[in-house]
């Protein structure tokens, strides 16, 4: 099978990378991320295969309004977090009520079947041990945050 070994998306170029034969990812990164980090984008397909056009289309959406879609999951996170279950301490707790929350170094993951998240790689939260915290999407919706327990 023929895969692509660049994607170019709504401006950015997506390269493939390592992996195993069962998976097919591109990456790649936001030119002028604040503060040295890079914020990035990834489009995964399993079983490896070129991705479908809806998923390009998807991607290149993602890609288009990043910034927009972040401070939606930013915002989410703010309201959300404070549930219970999540069990934030009170410090972590009121860390949410700063302008800017302890969320940082965001990546968008498209996958095949047109499902799609930020995973914010970097944050104080206990919750973000090990691999960060995710906001799944629905379209442009928010619709669940969880802490990443395995590496994506």
């Amino acid at each position: 099978m023929d895969l692509p070994a660049t994607l170019h998306i709504a401006g950015l170029a997506l390269r493939r990378t390592e992996g195993p034969p069962s998976l097919a990812c591109w990456a790649g990164y936001f030119p002028g991320s604040a503060g040295g980090n890079p914020a990035g984008i990834s489009l995964v397909i399993e079983p490896a295969a070129p991705p479908e056009e809806a998923t390009l289309q998807l991607a290149h959406e993602v890609a288009s309004h990043f910034d927009v879609l972040v401070a939606q999951a930013l915002r989410y996170c703010r309201a959300r977090l404070r549930e219970s279950h999540f069990e934030l301490t009170p410090e972590e707790l009121s860390w949410l009520d700063l302008p800017e929350l302890p969320l940082a170094v965001p990546e968008a993951v498209v996958w095949a079947d047109q499902t799609w998240a930020i995973r914010f790689t970097e944050s104080r939260l206990r919750l973000a041990d090990p691999y960060g915290i995710l906001v799944t999407f629905n379209g442009t919706q928010p619709v669940d945050v969880q802490g990443v327990e395995d590496e994506q």
